[in-house]
């Protein structure tokens, strides 16, 4: 992920400093010792589901960069981690010298994984659909899933946690689609509405 970072960043700036310096803020975020699924092992399998996709997207190095910074910002107390994620994202991305406009993009993408809703921009759609490729999974690795993001919850008992874990499986599975691109949905959707759906009879 680093090579990936410091190659993508070196295409907006000769600063080696900065550059490093982002991306150390980005290893230390992600590997903050609460974060059992939101790290970098996320990212890596993030990317992994947009490799066979890249040729699709139209503009690649926005999405990279909102692979890097949409979970940026975790705080499970905390509602507005999008929020905060796009606005560290619009910073960093400033000081490189990213186009403004390729910016307000990067950060569509990252403030629509709040809701994973379908948007009109087709890259925003095909990210959003690599962040929720954990949910198609086969059992054994959604269930290793489920397990790494209640730990992330751990402050909350089961009393609280659970609603709230089946509220969220709910969203997904009142979706007409979980997956809005073809590649995805074909690929995917049937193995994650089944993987919802024990889940759900579980919480």
């Amino acid at each position: 992920m680093r090579a990936l970072f410091l190659s993508l960043a070196q295409k907006y700036s000769e600063d080696a400093v900065l550059i490093e310096t982002l991306w150390n803020e980005i290893e230390q975020a992600y590997a903050g010792k609460k974060r059992f699924y939101h790290n970098i092992g996320h990212l890596e399998h993030l990317y992994a589901q947009l490799l066979p996709v890249r040729e699709r997207l139209e503009d690649e190095d926005a999405v990279c960069f909102a692979l890097f910074y949409h979970d940026l910002v975790y705080q499970v107390t905390q509602h507005d981690n999008e929020e905060k994620s796009a606005q560290r994202a619009r910073a960093c991305l400033s000081a490189l010298g990213f186009p403004a406009a390729r910016i307000d993009r990067c950060a569509a993408h990252i403030l629509a994984t709040k809701g994973h809703t379908w948007s009109s921009d087709p890259d925003t759609n095909l990210f959003t659909d690599a962040d929720l490729s954990i949910l198609g999974q086969e059992e054994s690795v959604y269930e290793a899933y489920c397990k790494a993001v209640r730990k992330e919850y751990a402050i909350y008992p089961d009393l609280l946690y659970r609603p709230g874990r089946k509220k969220v499986v709910r969203h997904f599975l009142d979706m007409a689609r979980i997956y809005k691109t073809d590649y995805f949905f074909e690929r995917l959707e049937a193995l994650a509405r089944k993987n919802l759906e024990r889940e759900a009879v579980q919480c």
